[in-house]
């Protein structure tokens, strides 16, 4: 018999994180097709980067004050950080964009975001399945393929940004946003590893 009830609350701040990312990797899809409105856009990533960031913070300061955790401490704070990250980066890319005053999408960034915004949906459905063992293995071999294809399609974006013969700084700027858009998509690989390990741990 438990006398002292498990803290259940952090799966509820789990799929939160989850839905920001979603959230995020959406509104940097809509980005890359209204350039025009890159700004307001990016702002409103900030919005949800600045909340992602509470919820992370929230998580970190529930792991003291709770006696009994339903899961492992450890765990709970790395699924947490890696959770925050993917919106850390995407926001990234937003900014970076701005920054830089890019003009024109290069090809291949639609395209990178579109992946982003599908492994943030194997992210929402994987939270949902945390003590499912089964069901985190076909997450798992999802997000794979979806990395795979995300490091394929970086690859033949930087190459054919290489070879376009544009301006340096255009280049250099775009190399960048790709080098982000790419670490987006490992860290989603990244959290969907932890939830695996978290998962074979306590099915």
């Amino acid at each position: 018999m438990r006398f002292i009830p498990r803290d259940e609350g952090f799966f509820a701040y789990f799929a939160q994180l989850a839905e920001h990312i979603g959230a995020s990797a959406a509104l940097l899809h809509t980005l890359f097709g209204q350039l025009d409105d890159a700004p307001a856009i990016a702002a409103k990533i900030k919005k949800v980067e600045t909340d992602g960031d509470a919820i992370a913070h929230t998580i970190n300061q529930r792991i003291d004050t709770s006696f009994v955790t339903p899961l492992d401490r450890e765990d709970i704070h790395t699924l947490a950080k890696r959770l925050d990250n993917v919106i850390d980066i995407i926001n990234g890319v937003a900014r970076r964009t701005v920054m830089f005053n890019v003009k024109t999408v290069r090809p291949g960034a639609t395209e990178l975001a579109d992946i982003l915004v599908r492994a943030a949906k194997v992210i929402d459905a994987s939270v949902g399945d945390i003590k499912k063992r089964a069901r985190m293995m076909e997450h798992g071999k999802l997000m794979k393929a979806l990395e795979e294809e995300g490091d394929a399609k970086y690859a033949e974006s930087v190459s054919a940004l290489f070879r376009s013969g544009a301006d340096a700084l255009e280049v250099l700027a775009w190399k960048d946003i790709f080098d982000s858009l790419e670490e987006a998509i490992d860290q989603c690989e990244d959290v969907s590893n932890v939830l695996e390990s978290i998962a074979l741990k306590n099915s």
